[in-house]
């Protein structure tokens, strides 16, 4: 059975991600993406511009070690989600993330859901839309 502290997760998914830096640790367990995120404060929002519905298609399972993160859920009248230091979180299908402090986040996430946003923030990289690196 694999285990791991989320600090030594392999890097941007052990290479298969590299735009996404040092700030983006993950690995594939099964149908699940473990994943480990350190980042300052980041607006994850104009990422997801070119995805169906310029929102995430991927559900996120968490726990929130340090910081501050806001789900938003564009086009319905859901409200705001904010997940804080010491907070376990669920945030669906059809979001935008908020890292509004410095933060540091595990999830588990289905893996094909996340893989497809990575290999789309992937595509992004040299452009202005999407800082990915947490360093």
């Amino acid at each position: 059975m694999p285990v791991s502290k989320p600090n030594e997760l392999p890097v941007g998914g052990g290479g298969r991600w590299p735009a996404s830096g040092a700030g983006f640790r993950s690995v594939q367990w099964g149908d699940l993406e473990v994943g480990y995120t350190a980042t300052g404060p980041l607006d994850c929002t104009p990422g997801y511009q070119g995805l169906p519905g310029g929102v995430c298609p991927c559900p996120h399972y968490g726990y929130v070690f340090s910081g501050r993160l806001r789900a938003i859920y564009p086009g319905t009248n859901w409200p705001d989600e904010v997940a804080t230091a010491g907070d376990v979180y669920f945030f669906p299908a059809g979001h935008s993330l908020i890292y509004e402090e410095p933060s540091e986040v595990l999830e588990l996430n289905p893996a094909a859901a996340l893989q497809q946003v990575m290999a789309h923030f992937e595509s992004l990289a040299g452009t202005d839309r999407l800082a990915v690196d947490g360093d």
